[in-house]
């Protein structure tokens, strides 16, 4: 079994897709770097959300390493209305994983995209990142800590990173961008 490193990106611009990193999060991808630099890292996925994949290419580039683009990374979307309440909505999700909004996903659909991922690069040798977005590692996080929940997603940081213990079927933080 190898072992799975779970990223949330660094601080972008914005929630669209095309948002790029801020200066700030430029800095947190050279700090990523650094973070792995002993560690033989095998192979790299990423969402294909630009924040997601700019915050890997320094350490990808660093490492000679190609990025793996995954859709099933993408961040989960609440809903496509606009939800001036969005965020009760997000919580009743983390408490109702199949509560559905109009256009949406729910949390359970998008942490068993997530757990497809992570547990197909779990079997394979060596060391695999995986970078993706808050919500959905959230969600993929509480399936393997009952306490993360909500809270845990209101306390992740950008870049947050988590390891995954296959074998354990646990989840640990290991590093965190410091406030």
């Amino acid at each position: 079994m190898g072992k799975v490193y779970l990223i949330r990106h660094c601080k972008a611009e914005g929630q669209e897709p095309e948002a790029a990193l801020t200066e700030v999060g430029v800095r947190q991808a050279e700090a990523l770097v650094h973070f792995f630099n002993e560690i033989d890292v095998k192979r790299i996925i990423s969402s294909p959300f630009k924040r997601a994949v700019n915050s890997i290419q320094p350490l990808a580039k660093n490492k000679k390493i190609d990025i793996h683009i995954n859709q099933h990374l993408s961040e989960r979307v609440l809903s496509t209305e606009n939800l001036p309440d969005w965020l009760e909505k997000l919580e009743q999700s983390f408490s109702d994983t199949e509560l559905v909004f109009e256009g949406g996903e729910s949390a359970k659909e998008a942490e068993q995209r997530m757990s497809e991922v992570v547990e197909a690069a779990s079997k394979k040798e060596g060391t695999t990142l995986i970078v993706t977005h808050g919500g959905i590692m959230s969600h993929f996080l509480s399936k393997y800590d009952a306490g993360f929940g909500f809270g845990g997603w209101q306390r992740l940081s950008n870049p947050d990173v988590y390891v995954f213990d296959g074998d354990q079927k646990r989840v640990a933080r290991v590093w965190r961008e410091a406030d």
